[in-house]
């Protein structure tokens, strides 16, 4: 089993900065999502930043969620330069 989502952050460009229970940062991108039927939505910015952490996933306020493993799996590891600054991650779910 894949490590589980532990905090989320919403970024401006439609990609969600992920920290994983291993410790991972990931980067996961959304926009090619964006296009098809409930992710449709999340085209909106307000309803986009709405993300929270949810049972080891990722769930938006309208109830769009992606399976724990396609987001670790698809989602590409952060850069020194890219790491997440404390305080930066939305941890409440």
């Amino acid at each position: 089993m894949n490590p589980r989502v532990q905090t989320v952050k919403p970024n401006p460009d439609y990609t969600i900065t992920l920290v994983f229970t291993n410790g991972e940062a990931k980067r996961f991108d959304v926009k090619p999502y964006l296009g098809i039927g409930v992710f449709r939505a999340l085209r909106n910015p307000s309803a986009f930043n709405s993300v929270k952490p949810f049972l080891g996933s990722v769930q938006w306020e309208q109830g769009q969620d992606f399976c724990p493993d396609t987001l670790y799996m698809d989602s590409v590891p952060l850069t020194e330069i890219e790491s997440v600054p404390p305080g930066a991650i939305n941890t409440q779910g």
